[in-house]
This record gives C-alpha cells, sequence and structure tokens, in this order.
C-alpha cells in the first residue's frame, strides 16, 4: 500500500520538464562512503568525450557510441546495443534542446572497474523522438557497474545540464578539456551547497 516511483524516470522527467532541481538531492546515498563514490568529473574523463560521430538514424549512431566506448574486452557490444535500442523503444530518453542520455532506466550492471560517462557529439542532428520534436546532436551514456551509482551520476548529470555556460559550451561543441572544466566547477558548487547529509532515510 505505498507508491513507488522509478528514480531514473523522475529526473529524466524533471530534465526534459526544465524542473529545477535541488543542491541538497544530491548528497551521497546512504551507505556509500563519499571517496568510494566517483565524481561526474571523474567519469567523464574516463568515458571520454567523441566528436562528429557518424549516423543518419538512432540506432546507427548508438551503434557508433558503442564501439567508442572504453569498455572492458570481455563486456559485449553487440548486447549492450541491443539494451540501449530497447531502452528508446520503452521511451525516448531524447530531454530536449538536442540532448539525449541514452540508457537503461533500470540499469544493466557491467562488469567495469570504474563508471564511464561518454559525450558524443553527432556529425549530424539525429530523431529520437525527443519531447520537444527536436532532433539530438549531443548524446551522454552511462556506463556503471551499481544502480546506485548510475543513480548517483544521472542525478549529478541532470543537474549539471541546467547550467547555462555548460549547455552552451555544449551547444557551441567546446573542447573536451573546457567541458571538462564546467563539469568539475558544478560538481565544486554541489559540494559546497549540499554539505554533510542529516536526518534519517524517508520510509
Amino acid at each position: 500500500e505505498h507508491y513507488r516511483f522509478n528514480q531514473s524516470q523522475l529526473l529524466e522527467w524533471a530534465t526534459a520538464e526544465g524542473i529545477p532541481l535541488s543542491p541538497q538531492s544530491f548528497r551521497e546515498l546512504h551507505g556509500t562512503a563519499p571517496s568510494r563514490m566517483p565524481t561526474l568529473t571523474q567519469a567523464l574523463e574516463l568515458g571520454g568525450v567523441f566528436y562528429d560521430v557518424p549516423g543518419k538514424d538512432m540506432r546507427i549512431v548508438l551503434g557508433e557510441l558503442v564501439q567508442r566506448l572504453p569498455l572492458p574486452q570481455q563486456i559485449d557490444r553487440t548486447f549492450l546495443l541491443r539494451m540501449l535500442l530497447a531502452r528508446e523503444r520503452l521511451g525516448s530518453t531524447g530531454l530536449g534542446e538536442g540532448i539525449a542520455v541514452p540508457h537503461v532506466r533500470n540499469p544493466i550492471v557491467l562488469r567495469v572497474p570504474t563508471p564511464l560517462v561518454s559525450l558524443a557529439f553527432l556529425h549530424q542532428p539525429v530523431d529520437f523522438h525527443a519531447v520537444d520534436g527536436k532532433p539530438v546532436s549531443i548524446l551522454f551514456s552511462l556506463i556503471t557497474p551499481t544502480v546506485r551509482t548510475h543513480l548517483t551520476l544521472l542525478s549529478r548529470l541532470a543537474f549539471t545540464l541546467q547550467d547555462p555556460a555548460v549547455r552552451q559550451a555544449l551547444n557551441q561543441r567546446a573542447s573536451r578539456d573546457a567541458i571538462l572544466g564546467h563539469f568539475s566547477r558544478i560538481e565544486t558548487q554541489l559540494k559546497t551547497s549540499a554539505g554533510p547529509a542529516t536526518g534519517q532515510q524517508g520510509r
């Protein structure tokens, strides 16, 4: 007799609708030591920034993205692509304004040593059936070893994408170092604003 909501779905919805997210929402999840949780900037450094990714439709560009991801050799890239395409069939991950975050809503835990966030700038805009009807030219992907890490990085990414300077840098296809600098700035603000977690967990 409780209502339950998918946290990833709520984050997608809030980002797509332009609903402001509070820094207090991004305190470290209960039971996870701050030193063990990687930052979004670190995950993006490891995942990489890719420019001029080719493709004329969603299936092709996702395939090109999967081939570029710095994954361990044992990861089945064909399986990962099928899962990403299946996720899109459940509902578009296009968040509007030309940005999509193709990921599995109930994430598949892959055997990666550390989470990876990758950014891809497409060679040409592609239809992702986004909420605003605009084609997508910017993709973020999240590959994580745990569901908890997935939710933490997704929430931080959703917050970061609200920043006008970040949006401008993405639209201008700024350099990798410039983009990482913006992400690092936002995470510093989050760390300062959120402060230590207090109080009890909701039941």
